[in-house]
């Protein structure tokens, strides 16, 4: 029985070394449906097809130049095999190279944070010293240390409002201050969230 396949195998063959488009039609029917199972047990199922129809097409693209030494359908089992073995390959190396494109791209971010942080903090800490005496007071108890408008009027000897006044004309000024900031500012709450 196997030699009848050998010989069917060989009738196919010569036929598409002369460019016999039925016989081909016929190998690619018989072996299609085993080549895709038997790629499929190293790839997924719709790389085990891509690599069936291109080590087919191959096969019919370079029928001139085919010297099998050993049977038609060992030789397109390892094709197959190369091929998915090469498909593995190319994914683990675009794997690879996107890991460390994203882990290079987030050490940069990182590191650029980190600096704007910093920045930030000095320019925040600047904006805040440069406010007016009673707004940097009114504003540093109630951000800083959480106190409520009336604890800060209790100590300062002010009304609450008063209080909620400056500490809107120090946010005003703060916000024109740092006014170059906000996106920067803006992202990290985002992040954050």
């Amino acid at each position: 029985m196997r030699a009848e396949y050998n010989y069917e195998d060989q009738s196919l063959l010569s036929a598409i070394k002369n460019g016999h488009e039925k016989a081909f039609d016929i190998l690619f029917r018989k072996y299609y449906p085993m080549l895709c199972a038997y790629g499929n047990k190293f790839v997924e199922l719709e790389d085990a097809e891509e690599c069936v129809q291109e080590a087919m097409l191959w096969l019919w693209e370079n029928k001139d130049m085919l010297v099998i030494q050993s049977s038609l359908s060992n030789y397109l089992f390892s094709i197959v095999h190369h091929r998915a073995i090469n498909r593995i390959k190319q994914k683990e190396v675009k794997s690879r190279a996107e890991n460390y494109f994203y882990e290079e791209m987030q050490s940069l971010i990182d590191d650029t944070n980190f600096y704007l942080i910093e920045e930030l903090t000095i320019r925040i800490q600047e904006a805040v010293e440069a406010l007016p005496e009673s707004y940097k007071e009114a504003f540093v108890m109630h951000r800083f240390k959480n106190m409520s408008y009336k604890e800060i009027a209790g100590i300062l000897g002010v009304s609450p409002k008063t209080i909620d006044y400056r500490i809107q004309q120090a946010l005003k000024q703060l916000r024109i201050e740092l006014k170059d900031y906000l996106p920067f500012l803006l992202s990290l709450l985002i992040k954050h969230v």
